[in-house]
């Protein structure tokens, strides 16, 4: 009975069966193929394209975004770390930009955002934010803050649509 008892305490430490399996799916909404618009500097709509896969075990998400307008295209992997409990974004782009993001998780909105780094006076703060999700659409904004995340002014703002 103890050999019993002890197999299934390790079974299940190990398998992650324990542990909220929500927050491994947190980010799913965002898996599949979109189409991305938004009004460009001049006013111009522009539609782009996101395409999201889950990998390596469904445990890795691969973003793949393209900007047919100026030619911008850009990666990113995301995936939860059981070791500190959090999400994390790598991405990387062809503009030579590399950029850390941390995951929050609250409620209806998922948020990746970088570390502060001081320049100068400022503080700044990067974010994405995911929000009004639903299966066919959401909204996406790219926000900035130079007060250590206080206040942020919105950058780029895109509506996803779900190819069909």
């Amino acid at each position: 009975m103890k050999q019993l008892l002890l197999l299934s305490v390790l079974f299940i430490g190990f398998n992650g069966s324990s542990q909220d399996s929500t927050i491994y799916q947190a980010f799913d909404f965002w898996v599949g193929d979109w189409e991305a618009n938004w009004i460009d500097a001049k006013g111009n709509m522009i539609i782009g394209s996101n395409l999201i896969t889950k990998e390596l075990d469904g445990k890795v998400i691969r973003e793949t975004f393209t900007d047919p307008s100026t030619g911008f295209l850009g990666t990113s992997i995301s995936v939860y770390s059981p070791a500190d409990s959090s999400w994390h974004q790598a991405w990387a782009d062809n503009s030579g930009g590399y950029i850390n993001f941390k995951g929050i998780v609250d409620e209806g909105v998922r948020i990746f955002q970088t570390d502060p780094l001081q320049k100068g006076d400022d503080v700044i703060v990067r974010r994405m934010m995911f929000y009004n999700i639903q299966p066919s659409s959401f909204d996406w904004d790219w926000e900035v803050s130079k007060d250590g995340g206080k206040t942020w002014k919105l950058a780029w703002q895109i509506k996803y649509l779900r190819k069909k």
